[in-house]
């Protein structure tokens, strides 16, 4: 479980796929590597990914062919940044919002306006996902926790204050760029349990 507060932007530095030993992603990091145990999950763009090997200043994460499919990791590059969050302890403060880093489909930044020292950024996402979205409610991109402000028939936006364009990979990326999103859990449980009870 994650709070969808990056901790830190971290750099790939290895990354493979389709070797006889699995594929991987191995990340430069200082903050989110503190205390850091092989096993520990940590949230890369929001997707929780379990630490197979460890090094002085970075990690290795071992990648799922699921998670390759579902999420933007399967596109990284070597020098890429990411966002990285350690699993929420218990007792901690909650920053964000329950994010589980379990990525629900991959969206599109199709535009991005400035507003002052802010920016608003719309996202095409997944047909599916729409329903899930609603204006005000919670939403994780790339594993940053963020408000919806407005939903259309195809897109939703989400704005961005000075310090959260600096703070995680959003700020850098222009319109185009692939993003992980993750849903409110809360809505997919009602629908479940509507489902239940309508049958």
């Amino acid at each position: 479980m994650f709070t969808g507060i990056v901790e830190e932007i971290g750099n790939v530095i290895d990354i493979a796929s389709n070797l006889p030993q699995g594929n991987f992603v191995q990340v430069a990091s200082h903050t989110a590597r503190e205390g850091a145990r092989i096993g520990d999950s940590i949230a890369v763009n929001g997707a929780c990914l379990t630490i197979t090997e460890l090094g002085d200043r970075w990690f290795r994460f071992g990648l799922s062919p699921e998670t390759l499919q579902r999420t933007n990791l399967g596109r990284l590059r070597v020098h890429d940044p990411v966002n990285l969050e350690r699993s929420l302890a218990f007792g901690s403060r909650m920053g964000g919002h329950y994010v589980q880093g379990h990525i629900d489909g991959i969206g599109e930044i199709v535009a991005i306006t400035p507003e002052g020292d802010s920016k608003r950024v719309r996202i095409r996402p997944p047909a599916q996902l729409l329903p899930y979205i609603v204006e005000k409610g919670y939403i994780a991109i790339d594993g940053v926790s963020l408000t919806v402000t407005d939903v259309n028939e195809s897109t939703f936006g989400i704005a961005l204050v000075a310090y959260t364009q600096e703070a995680v990979i959003m700020g850098r990326q222009g319109v185009g760029a692939m993003v992980n999103i993750e849903v409110d859990i809360i809505a997919k449980y009602v629908e479940r349990l509507l489902q239940a009870y309508r049958s």
